[in-house]
């Protein structure tokens, strides 16, 4: 997608967004204006991965199921362009090695010099909870040598509850925290610095949204196949 296509698109939704919920954000000072950054966030709703992009102060890529570009029909054609002027990276959910390649384009995509969002929870909460990060959000920073900016998310369980089809009016506010280097867990055995620098995310995010934590990791639901990535 280029930087016009993303003006223009971003240009038309996001204040039309701000109108209707006009939501409370604070901290984005703290968010790099260039260079790969991670925006780590807790996952209420299926909005979530508009309303990060509509209040930062940078384009911010998400992952989004491939099933929402190949849709037909004058609906197909509507929802594949909106994903495609947000930015959304196409990932098959339902892949054998979904997890990898879904980790493969955020790669990319930081080492563009790009903002890429990810949920480390994996899949939504359906009970509010904040769930125990996986690991591959500090597997990205690591990698790809970027900051994390932590994010907690308010009320976008109430925009759109899990199960519903059309969003509601209600109060959202999006908070962004002071960046995590993930320089001090470089130098810790793998496996050790991954779950460290993943707790020390998760910690953050939960100062940020003020949600009780779960200490078990959240999974998808039975219908769905594939990995808990986000998306």
């Amino acid at each position: 997608m280029s930087k016009a296509a993303y003006r223009i698109s971003h240009g038309a939704v996001a204040p039309l967004s701000k109108l209707l919920w006009r939501p409370t954000v604070t901290g984005t000072e703290h968010v790099p204006r260039s260079g790969g950054v991670l925006f780590a966030s807790n996952h209420l709703s299926f909005i979530d991965s508009f309303a990060i992009p509509i209040v930062a102060p940078r384009p911010v890529v998400f992952l989004a199921k491939s099933d929402y570009f190949t849709g037909t029909g004058i609906g197909g054609a509507i929802r594949r362009g909106f994903f495609e002027g947000i930015g959304a990276v196409p990932v098959d959910r339902h892949s054998s090695r979904a997890a990898q390649e879904s980790l493969d384009a955020a790669l990319e995509v930081l080492k563009d010099g790009r903002g890429f969002g990810i949920y480390p929870e994996g899949t939504r909460s359906r009970d509010g909870r904040l769930y125990k990060g996986r690991t591959g959000v500090a597997w990205l920073a690591l990698t790809a040598g970027v900051p994390i900016v932590p994010v907690g998310l308010h009320g976008t369980d109430e925009v759109m509850p899990i199960g519903s089809s059309f969003p509601r009016l209600a109060k959202v506010r999006v908070t962004f925290g002071p960046p995590i280097s993930p320089a001090p867990y470089s130098d810790m055995p793998a496996g050790k610095g991954r779950r460290l620098l993943t707790d020390a995310v998760m910690d953050a995010i939960a100062g940020l949204s003020g949600q009780e934590r779960a200490d078990t990791y959240n999974e998808l639901p039975p219908e769905s196949t594939g990995a808990a990535v986000g998306i």
